[in-house]
């Protein structure tokens, strides 16, 4: 049996993704395991699913630090003690410091509501709405220490429909982040995945998905 990658998972609220990657990682379709999952905030529902899935959890609350920068040390040395090899932001609602980028290079990832560079940071499906974007999505990508800019991974489209709230986009596109996300730990996994300045490569390539996507329809 080919070793399994270990992943860290940072969060700070309920942990959807979180319990993706476990229900992945439990059915054997993802060749990962959850080392860890550290919470910045102790009410996360992400340290309920990582307890009930028997998975080790710590809180860190950043609110104990005056310097972002030793909250970063703390959740690196943790990290590290237990041996991750790969960190997975999880609905983490932190920005993380240079401190954290120099311990992971190239192995922190982060999943964006949104179709990136568009709509970057925070109440972006209500930005998707209030912009008249027809499509949104979702994004995995490298985290490089900036706000999202980091080389992307993988994506997923969804379309803005008529009627769309912004909660009611945000569901759309949370069923694609539930799938993605573990489909980009597998590639890393499967040692596949190297970047190349702002380009991630996969090798082999995947397929792309063959048509253009059009909203609304140009035909009936």
């Amino acid at each position: 049996m080919s070793k399994l990658l270990r992943i860290g998972v940072l969060a700070s609220g309920g942990g959807t993704n979180l319990q993706a990657i476990i229900d992945r990682c439990q059915d054997g379709s993802l060749a990962a395991e959850i080392t860890v999952v550290i919470a910045n905030n102790p009410g996360a529902g992400a340290l309920e699913r990582a307890g009930n899935a028997g998975i080790p959890t710590l809180c860190i609350n950043h609110r104990d630090f005056s310097r972002r920068e030793d909250f970063d040390s703390a959740v690196v040395e943790a990290l590290q003690d237990a041996g991750v090899d790969l960190v997975v932001l999880a609905g983490f609602m932190r920005i993380i410091t240079p401190t954290f980028i120099a311990a992971f290079p190239e192995r922190v990832i982060n999943i964006h509501p949104a179709l990136l560079p568009a709509f970057p940071g925070l109440h972006v499906q209500q930005q998707a709405l209030d912009y008249g974007a027809r499509f949104s999505g979702c994004t995995v990508h490298f985290v490089d220490g900036g706000v999202d800019t980091g080389p992307i991974i993988i994506q997923a489209v969804v379309p803005v429909l008529p009627e769309d709230t912004a909660e009611a986009l945000a569901a759309r596109i949370l069923e694609q982040e539930h799938r993605i996300y573990p489909r980009a730990i597998q590639l890393i996994a499967e040692g596949r995945v190297s970047v190349d300045g702002r380009r991630v490569i996969i090798s082999p390539a995947c397929p792309a998905t063959p048509k253009a996507l059009v909203n609304p329809a140009t035909e009936g």
